[in-house]
Formats: C-alpha cells, structure tokens, sequence
C-alpha cells in the first residue's frame, strides 16, 4: 500500500507521543527559559517591566538592521507608555489618600 492510498487519507498516521507528553516538554522548556531570564510572569508592573528590559537588551544584541531599529523604537514607545501609567497611578494612589480621611467624616455626619 502506498503512502497515497484511499486509507492513508481516511486515517492518517498517529504521531507515537501524545499531546500531554509534548506539553511535558514545553512546561520544562518553559521553566528552563525564566530561569534564564529571571522572568516570573506578568502580573505586576515590575514583572511587564523586566519583560521589555529582556526584549531590549536582545534586540541590542542583534546586528544593525530596519527591522532592529524598529523594534528598538516599538520597545521605547511601549516603555514610555508603561512609565506613564505607573505615574499616573502613583498620582492616583496619591489623591486617594488624600481624600479618603474626608470622605470618611462625610460619611460618619450621614
């Protein structure tokens, strides 16, 4: 039978790992790789930092290219955005804790 036959298209060959095996692989390739980079997730504005630190400072190493430069840029636009919204949010804490004690003798006058 050859590899063109009517049921070789009917029921392909099976790969012999299943699926779960090759996730196994990629959960340690994964852990292996934020070990590397010291890079535990993104959860938090610190962690989104390190992120675009790693990407970077790869994108540095790279030999000059249009792509490079922008990427570089791209990385610099996001940064820029990511420092802006953590001030923001300093400020926001800011006023909050301000305004907080005079809300709460507001409240108790009710």
């Amino acid at each position: 039978m050859s590899f063109f036959s009517r049921e070789t298209w009917k029921n392909p060959p099976q790969p012999t790992n299943p699926p779960q095996d090759r996730g196994g692989l990629r959960r340690r390739r994964e852990k292996a790789v934020a070990g590397a980079y010291d890079f535990d997730g993104l959860d938090s504005v610190p962690k989104a930092r390190r992120l675009l630190e790693i990407a970077a400072l790869d994108s540095l190493a790279l030999e000059n290219s249009v792509a490079r430069s922008r990427t570089l840029a791209y990385l610099a636009q996001v940064a820029l955005k990511a420092l802006e919204v953590g001030e923001l949010a300093e400020r926001i804490e800011a006023l909050e804790r301000l305004v907080a004690p005079r809300l709460a003798k507001a409240a108790k006058r009710r």
